[in-house]
Formats: structure tokens, C-alpha cells, sequence
């Protein structure tokens, strides 16, 4: 045992020994000119290193540096700058005259990809076939990195004409074996319009063909978005699938991808373009898809009523800049979307078995197919979305069959009065596409057919009853238990915010029914007539006959909260009362002028 440990020890005094000897006797600044010399050889990049190289032995024989710098050629700012660099290099290739970096060590970086840190070809020079793989120097020396670490760096990202981003808190491990084969672990943050977004990836890639092509694979990528036009609890997530990136044609595609945002599930493929005008085809899946946790125009519940009570609203100073149509990145892209979803929530809305087919020419949206089950009924919007000009012009095709009407009046923001189903055919055009500019820039036309119709705690037979019971004991009716106006039907129009019923008619078996009027969605306010022929009166014959073919106006009007009712039974029947009279009497008078004729 003593022999193991004093050989042990000698064995220390020898690698420590021929460490130092090795520190002491060579020169880490002998590598600075090979070092440029390598990086510009193989790459044209010009690599610059200021202040002294020094050695750091523990716990990793490293090489420290000052101030560095990386720039293209013709670049006019350089691709990477770092105030401080560390090469950790191995041991024993050092004693046969070689530098083997093992890991690479940029603390504070900045990285610059942006135009400006772009390799730039002289003026005028020849295009040439693409460069040959780089030969060895014949000094017998030779460069390997297998790691590379960036810490609280910063990465700057622009393209081409483009808005500037900064990634900051950029933290990077890169480690690639013998045949480029790497592993990545990345996390970074950017600001951007008073939204923050937090990324953190884990993956592999394959870089044996880089710069050229780039394959791989995304196991983990955990993902947060919230601020300002977002939802209060924000938009988190994760990703995970296969991607590939042609460095020559700016294109990518990703495949097998599983996206979770929120309660919200999709999987799918993508596949686009960064050069001019982008392209981007996407194909996805999503099992559930919660539009209501990903959009902050979602109509507040009663829960969330509370939630935003409490929130404080951002200072004045911080609003962002006003932005319009010229600042959304649709206006270079070509868009293709198809999108299926088995489960879907909107504004309430619950759907099913939703399909989306939509594509986008630089600005002109097409919605080719948007359609699914809604309840127990079906709807289609199929229409264009154009926001290349300053105001976004809209025109949809709606088409409802057998869609319940109390849940859609919910989901716009309308009093629920109404139960019951409709279908409808209309076209609808106007400016703006949220719900608000929809009540009051939109204009156009529906033909509507209503089912089981039901005022919410009104009967209308009851109510012309009893309205008569109180004028008249000569007159009854049976109110039967159906309250509901089986049919209804004809055309409404909506200008800017007044919907226009000019003549609706329909009824049940009892009851006939003739509406008319408008509602102001601007005001909340409404002034509509239902004409009501009400049939199945006993009593007095003649008396129950006329009634039996009167009409009796029900007139609603004022605001939503405060709805004024006029309902003139008692003008109505005191007429029929007075034409009645008037008629016994003339044929009275008639009788006694053909009495006295007679001798």
C-alpha cells in the first residue's frame, strides 16, 4: 500500500512538474500569429486579439485573452466582439508541437448577424465556383475546437431592410465530435413593444455540411411570451421536432413538430423561405385549440372580471408607438395555412372538427375554406382580408345552418333575448377585424331563417291574453304551453352599426308573426314592432272572429338594460268594440227604416 501511494505521488510530481516546466518554457503569445493566420486561412474571417495571451493551469490548462474581435471580410463591423476569451487546450498534443483547443470560452460577447457584419465581395470582382475545402498549413500545426460556451452575451439579429432585434442573456454550449455531429443547449430573452419572450432549447444537429446545411433536432424547447396585447397569464409552451436549414437558398423545413401553447395542442410541418418575398407553408393539427388563452380580445368571463380589476395599467410613458398595417410582416411573406382542429374554442364558441385553408400574397389574405360544426349546427366564412393599404378593407361570405342564437349573442357581446335557432346566407364587407370595428364598420346583407324562436322571459300569446282579459270578459284564450315562434324568416342588413329588420315573417300555429325595425349596435339601443295575429279566441263570435284576423302591434324600444314596452290592446279591441256597435246599430236603424215601410 505504501508503494502504491508514493508511486502515485511521484507520478503527481511528474504531471505537475511537467506542467509548470511546460507554462514556464513556452510562450502562449508564440500562438496569436498562427491563430489568425488559421482562422483567416480556412474561413477569410479576420480574428483579432489584443493585450496578452497568458496561461491558466487550474482546473483546466487554458489560455487567457483579453479584448477579441471576428469580422467578415468587407464587413464593416465585426461578426463577434467579447472582452474576454478562453481557450482551453489540451495537454499532450503541446509536447508534439500541436494546438488543440478543446473548448472555446466568450464571456459579455456581443454576436452580430446583421447586414453590417455580412461578408461583403469587393466591387467588381468575378463570381467564381464555390471555395474548396481548406487546406492544412505546413507547419505541422493543427486547430480543433470541440466546445464552444457564450455567456451573458448579447446577440444582435437583423435582416436585410428589417427591424433590429437583441437577444440578450444569450447563454450557448455547443459541443461537436469528429464528424460534427453536436449537441446544443441555448437559452436567450428579447424585448420587443413592451412584450417579453424567454427560449430555452435543447437539441442536436448535424453540421458536417455547415455553412452550406444545417440538419437537426429540437428535443426541448420550453418557451414564454407575455406583456403588453397579450393574455394577463401570458402564452407559454413547448416544441419539439426535426428541422433542416439551406444556408445557399435561405429555405428551412421543419417536420414532426409537437407545439403546445397554453391548454392549446398542434402538431404539424412548416416549411418557408427568408429570402425575398418569404415564404412560409404551414400544415397543422391541433387536438385542442383554445383561442380564448391565446388572445386578449377574448370575451372576459366572470372569473376573469375579477383577475382584471386588479391589474394596473401601464403608464402613458411606456405605450407603444401607434403601428399599422405597413409594420406587419405579411405584407413580404406568401402564407399557405392549413389547419385542422378537432377541438376549438373562440369567444365561448365552442367548435368542432374546425378546417382552415388560408393563404396570404404579400398582403392580400384569402380565406378559401374556414368551416365546422358549431353545436349541433354548421358554419362556413369563407371571404379576403387585404392590409396593404393603411386600413384593412374585409369581405366575408358567412353561411350558418342550425346554429343555436343564444350562444352567438354571447359571443359578440349582444343581449341574449333571443333562444333558438337560425340559418342564414349573407355578404358582409367593411373595415377592421376586430369585433368592435365589425359593429361599426361593417356593412351588407343576410337572408335568415329562424327556428323555435323564444323571447328570453317573454310569451307573447300570454301576454296579448291577458292584455284582453283586462280590456274585455267577452274574449278568451287558451296560452297553450309552446311560447316559441316556430319560424321566422327574411332579410336583415347592417350599415355601420344598425341592423335593419324590414320585414321578417313567420309564426306557429296559434300565432302569426310580421317584425320590423332596427337595432343600434353603437347606441344599445333598439325600436322594433312584432305585428302578432293571434288565433284560437272564444266568447263572443263575432267579436272573437274579428279578433281572430286583427293585428296587435308589440312595440319594444329604448336601451338594452331599460327596454320600454307598448302593447295598445286596449286602442285595438275599443276599436273593434266601436265598429261593432256601430255596425249593430246601423242594422238596428236599417230594420226599423224597413219596418215603417211596410203597411
Amino acid at each position: 500500500m505504501r508503494r502504491l501511494i508514493t508511486t502515485l505521488a511521484i507520478l503527481l510530481v511528474v504531471v505537475v512538474a511537467g506542467m509548470t516546466a511546460l507554462v514556464l518554457l513556452v510562450n502562449p503569445n508564440d500562438f496569436r500569429t498562427y491563430m489568425v493566420h488559421q482562422v483567416e486561412q480556412r474561413s477569410g474571417y479576420r480574428l483579432q486579439v489584443n493585450g496578452d495571451l497568458r496561461w491558466h493551469v487550474w482546473p483546466q490548462l487554458s489560455i487567457l485573452a483579453g479584448r477579441m474581435s471576428l469580422t467578415a471580410p468587407g464587413a464593416s463591423q465585426p461578426l463577434v466582439t467579447a472582452e474576454n476569451m478562453r481557450l482551453d487546450v489540451n495537454l499532450w498534443p503541446l509536447l508534439s508541437h500541436q494546438l488543440s483547443v478543446s473548448q472555446v470560452m466568450l464571456k459579455n460577447a456581443i454576436i452580430r448577424v446583421t447586414p453590417d457584419s455580412d461578408a461583403q465581395k469587393p466591387t467588381g470582382s468575378p463570381v467564381g465556383p464555390r471555395d474548396t475545402e481548406p487546406t492544412t498549413s505546413s507547419n505541422g500545426w493543427s486547430f480543433d475546437i470541440g466546445k464552444l460556451r457564450l455567456a451573458d452575451s448579447l446577440l444582435i439579429w437583423q435582416q436585410q431592410g428589417g427591424d433590429e432585434y437583441n437577444f440578450r442573456d444569450f447563454n450557448l454550449s455547443l459541443n461537436q465530435d469528429a464528424s460534427k455531429q453536436a449537441s446544443i443547449d441555448l437559452s436567450t430573452r428579447v424585448s420587443r413593444n413592451q412584450r417579453n419572450f424567454t427560449v430555452s432549447l435543447k437539441g442536436q444537429f448535424d453540421a458536417a455540411q455547415y455553412p452550406h446545411r444545417l440538419s437537426g433536432r429540437i428535443d426541448a424547447l420550453d418557451y414564454t411570451l407575455d406583456g403588453a396585447n397579450l393574455p394577463t397569464q401570458g402564452i407559454k409552451g413547448t416544441l419539439s421536432g426535426e428541422g433542416e436549414w439551406n444556408s445557399d437558398r435561405q429555405q428551412f423545413a421543419l417536420n414532426k413538430l409537437q407545439l403546445s401553447a397554453n391548454d392549446s395542442s398542434l402538431d404539424g410541418s412548416a416549411e418557408g423561405s427568408l429570402m425575398l418575398p418569404q415564404r412560409l407553408d404551414l400544415k397543422l393539427h391541433a387536438t385542442a385549440l383554445n383561442l380564448d388563452n391565446l388572445m386578449v380580445s377574448a370575451p372576459a368571463t366572470d372569473s376573469s372580471a375579477a383577475q382584471h380589476a386588479t391589474v394596473i395599467r401601464t403608464p402613458v410613458i411606456a405605450e407603444p408607438r401607434e403601428r399599422d398595417n405597413s409594420d406587419s410582416p405579411l405584407n413580404m411573406m406568401d402564407l399557405a395555412l392549413n389547419l385542422t382542429a378537432d377541438q376549438a374554442v373562440w369567444r365561448g364558441l365552442t367548435l368542432s372538427q374546425l378546417q382552415l385553408t388560408a393563404s396570404n400574397q404579400e398582403g392580400l389574405m384569402t380565406l378559401s375554406q374556414l368551416q365546422g360544426k358549431l353545436g349541433d349546427g354548421q358554419f362556413s366564412i369563407p371571404g379576403t382580408v387585404d392590409i396593404r393599404h393603411p386600413i384593412t378593407t374585409v369581405t366575408l361570405q358567412p353561411e350558418l345552418q342550425q346554429v343555436a342564437i343564444a350562444p352567438l349573442l354571447k359571443a359578440f357581446a349582444l343581449p341574449e333575448v333571443l333562444q333558438g335557432t337560425v340559418s342564414l346566407q349573407g355578404d358582409l364587407s367593411g373595415s377592421g377585424l376586430s369585433i368592435d370595428d365589425a359593429k361599426q364598420k361593417w356593412q351588407g346583407s343576410a337572408e335568415l331563417t329562424a327556428t323555435n324562436l323564444q323571447l328570453a322571459q317573454l310569451n307573447l300569446q300570454q301576454m296579448v291574453s291577458r292584455a284582453v282579459a283586462r280590456v274585455s270578459n267577452r274574449l278568451s284564450n287558451d296560452e297553450g304551453e309552446d311560447q316559441s315562434i316556430q319560424q321566422l324568416s327574411g332579410r336583415i342588413s347592417l350599415n355601420k352599426g344598425v341592423v335593419t329588420l324590414p320585414d321578417l315573417q313567420g309564426g306557429s300555429n296559434h300565432l302569426a308573426v310580421q317584425s320590423q325595425g332596427n337595432i343600434n349596435l353603437l347606441t344599445r339601443q333598439l325600436d322594433v314592432t312584432i305585428n302578432m295575429m293571434l288565433r284560437g279566441w272564444k266568447g263572443d263570435e263575432k267579436l272573437a272572429a274579428v279578433m281572430n284576423e286583427q293585428t296587435i302591434p308589440l312595440r319594444m324600444y329604448g336601451p338594452w338594460d331599460n327596454l320600454q314596452y307598448s302593447l295598445p290592446v286596449d286602442q285595438v279591441l275599443r276599436q273593434q268594440l266601436q265598429s261593432e256597435a256601430k255596425n249593430r246599430l246601423e242594422q238596428w236603424l236599417d230594420r226599423q227604416q224597413s219596418s215603417q215601410k211596410k203597411p
